[in-house]
C-alpha cells in the first residue's frame, strides 16, 4: 500500500482543524495538476527511478521471464491501485496483496518495472486521461521507487525461492520498502510544499496497513509462485476492502457537511450578533483572531482550536438578550445592570444547548469566558485549571481587545499598556501561560 502523498494540502492552504486537512487533500486530488514548482521536481525525480526500474532488471532470482505473468500483473496490479482509502490526512491503496506475489512469481527484478507499468495503466480508466498532461502521470509513475526496495532485498538477501524460513529477510524487504516509500513521500512533501510532518503524520497509519495486509500476500504468494491465475484470490478481499473505503469516505462526507452546519450556524448567529450591536459583533470577530493565534502559540490540537474559535465568535451571543441600554451605557455600570450583565454567559450557554451537538458543547465553554483564574469570576468561581483552557484564552483575548478599543465612556488604551495591565492581572484574573502566549503574539503582530 503506497501513499499518495500529493493530495495533502499545501501548508498555506491549509486550517489547522482536521476537516480542513481533509478538505485541501480532497481538492488537491480533484484539480490533478500540479503546480510549477511540483512539475519540475517530478520531471527530475521520476526519470531517477524509471532508470532504477530498468536497472533493476539485472537483478538476479525468480522464475524465467514470461510476457503474459508480466502483463497479468501489472495489469492487476493497476486495478487494485484503483482502491484507494482516506486514512488520517491523506489516502493510501491495498496493492501490498499484489507486491507480494509479485516478487515471487515473476523474475524480481521485473517487479519494478511491472509497479510503473501498472501505475500507468491506472490512468486509464480517468476521465479526463492524464495522458493529456504527462505531468500529471509523473508523480504516479514516481511511485513505483517503493517496489526497488524489497526487490533489491530478496534478490540479494536469500529470500528466493519462497520460504517460510526466509522470514527475517522478508521482514527486511518491507522495511526496505517503507524506506524507498518514505524517501519518495518526502520528496513529493518538497514537490508540493507540503511539511514533512504533515506527510509523517499520516504516513505511519499506511505502514501499518501494509504490515497488516504484507503475511496475507504472502500466503497468496506461495499459490501465485506456481499458478499466476491464484492472485485473482486477492480480489474478494480487495472488494471488501473498497466496500469498507467507500462506507468510510461517506461518512467522512457527512462528518464535513455537518461541520459545515456548525460553521454556518456559528457564523449566522455571530452575524445576529453583530445586526444587535456593531461593536459586539465586530469585538468578537477581533477576539477570533486573537485567540486563534494565542491557541497556535500554545499549539492546542486541532479539535480544541476548532472550539476555541467558536467559543470566541460566540462569546457574547447571550448579550442579544441583554437589554441595549445596558449594552450601550456611557458609563459603568450599577450593581443591578451589572448582575444582569453577568447573566449573558448563561444565557449563550442555554441558547447554543438549544442547538444542540458541536454548538451545544461550545455553549459550555461560553459560559465559562469570564471566570478568573483565581476562582472571583462568573457565574461559577471556577479556579485555575477548572476552567476550560479555551475559555481561559477566550477571557484573556477578550479582555485585551476590550483594553485596546475605543467605548464610548474611554478611549482605547495602547496594546503596551493593554499587557502591562494584563500582566498585573496574572495569575488572578487571568492564566498565565495564556497571558505570556498572548505577549509573544501582540509582539510578534
Amino acid at each position: 500500500m503506497t501513499s499518495t502523498a500529493a493530495n495533502v494540502a499545501r501548508a498555506d492552504e491549509l486550517p489547522l482543524s482536521e476537516d480542513g486537512f481533509v478538505r485541501a487533500a480532497r481538492n488537491r486530488h480533484a484539480r490533478n495538476r500540479l503546480e510549477r514548482h511540483a512539475r519540475l521536481v517530478y520531471a527530475a525525480w521520476t526519470p531517477i527511478v524509471l532508470a532504477g526500474c530498468v536497472a533493476a532488471l539485472w537483478l538476479p532470482g525468480g522464475p524465467p521471464f514470461s510476457a503474459w505473468t508480466f502483463a497479468f500483473f501489472a495489469v492487476l496490479y493497476a486495478a487494485v491501485s484503483r482502491v484507494e482509502f482516506e486514512i488520517g490526512n491523506g489516502s493510501a491503496i491495498p496493492t501490498e496483496l499484489v507486491l507480494v506475489p509479485m516478487l515471487f512469481a515473476l523474475p524480481v527484478g521485473a517487479v519494478p518495472l511491472a509497479v510503473a507499468t501498472g501505475f500507468l495503466l491506472r490512468t486509464a480508466g480517468d476521465r479526463p486521461w492524464p495522458g493529456r498532461r504527462p505531468t500529471t502521470v509523473l508523480p504516479l509513475l514516481s511511485s513505483a521507487a517503493h517496489a526497488l526496495g524489497p526487490a533489491l532485498v530478496i534478490s540479494l538477501g536469500g529470500g528466493l525461492p519462497l520460504r517460510w524460513s526466509a522470514w527475517p529477510v522478508y521482514v527486511i524487504a518491507l522495511l526496505s520498502q517503507f524506506a524507498f516509500d518514505l524517501a519518495h513521500s518526502v520528496i513529493g512533501s518538497r514537490a508540493n510544499r507540503i511539511p514533512a510532518r504533515t506527510v509523517l503524520g499520516f504516513l505511519w497509519l499506511v505502514y501499518v496497513v501494509d504490515a497488516t495486509l504484507a503475511p496475507v500476500g504472502l500466503a497468496i504468494a506461495f499459490g501465485a509462485s506456481k499458478h499466476a491465475l491464484l492472485a485473482l484470490s486477492v480480489l474478494p478481499l480487495v472488494g471488501l476492502l473498497r466496500h469498507f473505503g467507500h462506507e468510510r469516505q461517506r461518512r467522512i462526507d457527512h462528518a464535513l457537511e455537518l461541520s459545515d452546519a456548525y460553521r454556518g450556524t456559528a457564523f449566522l448567529l455571530g452575524d445576529v450578533v453583530e445586526a444587535d450591536d456593531a461593536y459586539t459583533g465586530s469585538h468578537s470577530r477581533h477576539v477570533v483572531d486573537l485567540v486563534l493565534a494565542v491557541a497556535d502559540e500554545l499549539g492546542l490540537d486541532p479539535d480544541e482550536r476548532r472550539d476555541a474559535e467558536f467559543t470566541a465568535l460566540l462569546h457574547d451571543v447571550g448579550k442579544i438578550r441583554i437589554p441595549s441600554s445596558i449594552i450601550n451605557k456611557a458609563g459603568p455600570l450599577d450593581a443591578d445592570e451589572r448582575a444582569l450583565m453577568e447573566t449573558h454567559t448563561v444565557i449563550g450557554e442555554q441558547m447554543l444547548e438549544r442547538v444542540g451537538g458541536m454548538l451545544g458543547h461550545v455553549g459550555r465553554l461560553v459560559r465559562s469566558c469570564h471566570e478568573h483564574w483565581d476562582g472571583r469570576g462568573y457565574p461559577d468561581g471556577l479556579v485555575g485549571d477548572a476552567i476550560p483552557r479555551v475559555a481561559r484564552i477566550v477571557c484573556a483575548c477578550d479582555a485585551f481587545s476590550a483594553m485596546t478599543t475605543d467605548r464610548p465612556y474611554r478611549a482605547a488604551r495602547t496594546e503596551q499598556e493593554a499587557l502591562a495591565e494584563m500582566q498585573r492581572c496574572t495569575g488572578t484574573q487571568f492564566d498565565p501561560q495564556v497571558v505570556a502566549a498572548l505577549a509573544r503574539v501582540s509582539a510578534s503582530a
